[in-house]
């Protein structure tokens, strides 16, 4: 058995009593670690927490040698435990699909997701919501401008955009720096950058922290420890717009 087991947003806590269970009663205990983190637990307290090692598993582990994972799983219960919800991510969809493939039976335990938190902690409403997108770190000779067609697009049919940021080793993505991002992909494509965004920073957390205005505003605010995720609201609707008022200092 394969177990697709949620974590939630931020620490220990947000696991639900099911996950937990199924971890505890894992023959074997893996964890993603690419694709989000959660800043408030360390893997020696997940491990204490469960009673179980932890393996943590990078993304050339998952997505290109999944075959210890799924071994382990064709004669023992295994458990695959990721941040937020574990089908968000295409990749987890991909691993799911190839234990089927082998006769390997796999279930789903659901945990609080980053996309359906934005939705609570901004007030933009979830049917509002186009396709999300990522920014990654630019490298040297590769400067992606794909997430602002991304954006724009969204923003011609009235929706927002949920903006990922990217996750390196001790490195994470800022609301400002992808501010910043942004406006360098519209100059490089000659056209105009949202004048809307929504930082929001730990969610989950104790002390989530969100703040809305125009670029300036929140290319100068400190946002604080991650992770944090940036929101590009369409037109506003006079609820939306008053939440934000009132919980994001627009």
């Amino acid at each position: 058995m394969l177990s697709f087991i949620g974590l939630g947003l931020f620490d220990g806590d947000d696991i639900s009593l099911k996950g937990l269970k199924r971890i505890q009663a894992a023959d074997h205990v893996f964890l993603e670690g690419y694709t989000s983190r959660l800043m408030g637990i360390k893997i020696c307290e997940m491990e204490d927490l469960y009673g179980k090692t932890v393996t943590v598993l990078g993304r050339e582990d998952v997505e290109l040698h999944p075959d210890t994972i799924l071994e382990y799983a064709r004669d023992s219960d295994v458990a695959f435990l990721t941040g937020g919800d574990p089908m968000v991510s295409t990749t987890h969809a991909d691993l799911r699909i190839r234990a089927s493939e082998r006769g390997i039976p796999t279930e789903i335990v659901h945990g609080s997701s980053i996309s359906s938190a934005v939705c609570g902690l901004s007030g933009l409403q979830n049917y509002r919501f186009g396709k999300s997108c990522s920014i990654p770190f630019p490298a040297k000779g590769w400067f992606p401008t794909a997430p602002l067609d991304t954006i724009l697009a969204n923003q011609l049919r009235s929706l927002h955009t949920i903006v990922y940021l990217d996750i390196q080793e001790g490195r994470y993505m800022t609301v400002p720096q992808a501010i910043r991002l942004i406006e360098e992909m519209a100059v490089k494509e000659g056209k105009e950058p949202p004048r809307l965004f929504v930082g929001i920073a730990r969610a989950g957390s104790a002390d989530p922290h969100v703040r809305a205005g125009d670029a300036q505003t929140l290319r100068d605010h400190d946002f604080g420890d991650p992770l944090h995720v940036l929101v590009i609201p369409a037109e506003l609707h006079l609820i939306e717009e008053e939440y934000l008022k009132t919980f994001a200092g627009l």
